[in-house]
């Protein structure tokens, strides 16, 4: 649960920002999005090992 400490004088829409800021950085938009499918270990890791072999193609630059 999020709870954002407004003041009474502070401005509704300066109290929302903060609220927004503050849930996005929770990430729980992320988690809510990641729990709807179930991913299996072994393809979640065969997914991160691509993604490394991507990005250290780049490093090397052999993918431009």
């Amino acid at each position: 649960m999020l709870i954002i400490d407004s003041k009474d004088c502070e401005n509704i829409d300066k109290a929302l920002k903060k609220y927004k800021k503050k849930y996005e950085k929770s990430k729980t938009l992320l988690q809510l999005r990641e729990r709807q499918a179930f991913i299996k270990p072994s393809i979640r890791r065969r997914g991160e090992m691509l993604k490394a072999i991507y990005k250290q193609k780049i490093f090397n630059g052999t993918i431009e």
